[in-house]
């Protein structure tokens, strides 16, 4: 049951972190069905998923430039360009982050989908993920969500009992598979209502 949860997991990007590949290329693209184009048909989620599970930008980029030669520029900003795909902190996340890291009643943990080349960026530019006694990167073990070993991983890297731990992710695959070994979890559709999920589960003292 929840009332036995000594430890919370969170999913970064979509939770914490606002990432989305049109903030840089509503910048170069000035037409949006072609950026619409390029983003769902060349440089696609399942493409970049790829780099998230640890394949290089370099052999990602040329092979993409191989099919697609006349977006040559616009798939290499992909990744020169990458910063400028973040949105910045999802405050109202980070804020709840923040009031169990003070509390620290729970310790806190990150797993996340991540490029191993790009993590680094994050971490320079978000003092928050500092509240994190461990982050778990995708890219840099090669293993990615949903994959059932990423969530062993996690067990026996940082110590944690799935039974005794909530996750929380904005995708529902991901959310499938950690409850599918164990773990309690929360499916995130917005900082509100994670905020009355918290409190629902008194999770935190919200007094004051």
């Amino acid at each position: 049951m929840y009332h036995e949860i000594d430890t919370i997991v969170f999913d970064l990007g979509g939770v914490l972190i606002d990432w989305n590949p049109t903030y840089l290329y509503d910048k170069i693209f000035s037409d949006k069905k072609e950026m619409d184009y390029f983003l769902s048909e060349v440089c696609t989620m399942d493409w970049n998923e790829q780099q998230d599970g640890g394949r290089s930008w370099a052999e990602a980029t040329n092979l993409l430039i191989k099919d697609y030669p006349q977006y040559t520029n616009e798939i290499k900003a992909y990744y020169e360009r990458w910063e400028e795909m973040l949105g910045g902190p999802i405050s109202p996340t980070v804020d709840l982050l923040e009031k169990l890291y003070h509390e620290k009643k729970y310790p806190l943990y990150a797993l996340t989908n991540w490029s191993a080349e790009t993590f680094p960026i994050a971490q320079r530019r978000y003092q928050f993920l500092n509240y994190f006694k461990g982050i778990l990167v995708s890219g840099q073990v090669k293993l990615k969500k949903p994959d059932p070993k990423i969530y062993q991983m996690l067990r026996t890297r940082f110590g944690v009992n799935p039974f005794k731990t909530l996750f929380i992710d904005d995708n529902v695959r991901n959310i499938e598979a950690a409850r599918a070994v164990g773990f309690h979890t929360i499916h995130f559709v917005g900082s509100e209502e994670l905020e009355e999920a918290f409190m629902d589960l008194e999770l935190l003292d919200f007094a004051g």
